[in-house]
Order: C-alpha cells, then structure tokens, then sequence
C-alpha cells in the first residue's frame, strides 16, 4: 500500500448475528433493517452519507469516515442510536436484529475498488473474532455489541463524552487469524458486558440474558495490564479442584484432601490390627 495515498480514518465494520440460518426473505428484511439503523445513526450525528465510504458484506457493512467526523460522536451518539434503532426494530419483529460492530482508526487506502489498509483488517477482525461472537452468546438478551481496538478506547473512549461510557467497557485479548491484540468489548446498557473468560467451563454464566458482571479494576484506564497471555489481562481463573488425590493416616488420625463421597457416610473406622480386636467389636 502507498501510504502516502493513504488518510487517517475511522473504521466501522458491522455484521449480523445469525445471518447463516435465515431464508432468502429473512435475509432481505435483515439487510433492510441494518442499513436503516445505520442510516439512523448517521443521521443523528449530522454525518452526511456522502462523507461514508459505505461497502456491502451481504450480512454486514463496512464503512470508513471522513477525517473530520468525530470519533467520539461514533463511540457516543452513533452506537447509541444504532442501539435504541435495533432496540425499536426486534421489539416488533419475529426475527431479531443482532449486530456486532468492530471499530478502529488508522491510515485507510481507497484503490478505487474497495477500503484497503491495517485499520480495516483490524476492525473486520474484531468484529468476527471467536470472543466477540462468544460474548454475544453469552448475553442473547442483548441486541448489539461493541469491539473496539486499544488505540481507540485509549485516545477517544477513556477521553468520554456524550453516551460514551468507558467505565462499562471490559478488555480481553482477541487472537484471531494474524491478529493478536487487546480489545474493549461493550455492550449498550449493561454495567460490563460477559466476556468468554467469565465461564472456563464453555457455559453461558448466570449473566445470560442481562449480562450481568461488573467491571474490573485492572480494565479501568491506565491500570497496569500486565501483559499475560490470559484474556482480560487478569489472574487466569481457578483450576476445579482436584478429587481423590491425596489420604494421609498417620497413627490415630487420617486426613482425607479432595475426596468426594456419593453415599451418607456416617463415619470412618480404622482397624487396630488382627492382633488387638476393637473393643466395640465384642457385644
């Protein structure tokens, strides 16, 4: 890529939760309802369409700025919007929108033919990254997520501003393809989205449907990260403990460490030897 050619620009890449299983017809409500909730978007930060460069993906849409949009007003009012738009739409339709959008800034080439540049991989990637189509599934009462790069929740979100709530976004580390980054996840009107790392076991947590959790210290901005390789940038979860591994007895006493009984046990008798009958035992 000629970077000279290129321009700083914000990135949005959306894609719908699903699309996969829909018919030919639920496909065509789908698209319409995506392109009007991003429409709506649009409109309420006063972005005229001809300053988009707006690119169909069939089952999402991907989009680059003009430079002098600002950001905040897409990490704000526009995801606001877009949420309230998905919010209004499922509330009346028997087949819920669900979108996840991925967003990042950086130099973007446009070659005549499409959007070209690390801005735009980065921001697909997010969007489609095994933990954002998990978190989603964690929390299936929730309509839209939003995966946003480090750079860009460091420089704009942290910043705030209006509908901007950089206290409710939670990182996690996306390893995806090439790319292995740390990303904020947030999730409109929820304290902390649920992230895969809340359930090592693979199970929807007892967030589903709310998304209930609470945002880490380590998550907030500037708090040291740490740089391990777990998700989240925080202490791996506890190992399930171990079961039946370990009996001492030692004279009179006996320790019994990680055993798990699976009747009513009473009691443990401990023989004397064949030489020293126990006393209870003659009756």
């Amino acid at each position: 890529m000629n970077n000279a050619a290129a321009v700083n620009r914000l990135v949005v890449f959306g894609d719908v939760c699903g699309s996969g299983t829909m018919g030919l017809e639920a496909k065509r409500r789908m698209r319409d309802a995506m392109y009007g909730a991003f429409s709506e978007a649009y409109g309420a930060v006063g972005v005229d369409m001809r300053r988009v460069h707006q690119e169909d993906r069939g089952d999402g849409i991907l989009a680059a700025l003009d430079p002098g949009v600002p950001p905040t007003l897409m990490v704000g009012t526009w995801i606001d919007t877009l949420f309230q738009s998905l919010r209004e739409h499922n509330a009346g339709s028997a087949h819920r929108l669900r979108l996840r959008i991925g967003m990042n800034a950086g130099p973007v080439l446009d070659d005549g033919r499409g959007l070209v540049g690390r801005a735009v991989d980065l921001a697909a990637r997010l969007c489609d990254s095994p933990t954002a189509k998990r978190t989603m599934e964690l929390a299936p009462g929730c309509d839209l997520l939003l995966v946003v790069s480090d750079w860009l929740y460091t420089n704009v979100v942290a910043e705030g501003g209006r509908y901007v709530e950089p206290e409710t976004y939670r990182s996690a580390r996306v390893r995806f393809k090439e790319t292995d980054e740390k990303a904020w996840f947030h999730i409109p009107r929820l304290p902390a989205p649920p992230l895969p790392e809340d359930r090592p076991d693979g199970l929807p947590g007892a967030g589903q449907g709310s998304g209930a959790g609470t945002a880490r210290a380590a998550d907030a901005p500037g708090a040291p990260t740490g740089g391990g390789p777990v998700q989240g940038d925080g202490p791996p979860p506890s190992a399930p403990p171990r079961i039946g591994t370990r009996i001492n007895a030692r004279g009179d006493v006996a320790a019994f460490e990680n055993n798990v009984f699976h009747a009513p046990v009473t009691g443990i008798r401990k023989d004397r030897g064949t030489g020293a009958p126990d006393p209870g035992d003659a009756a």
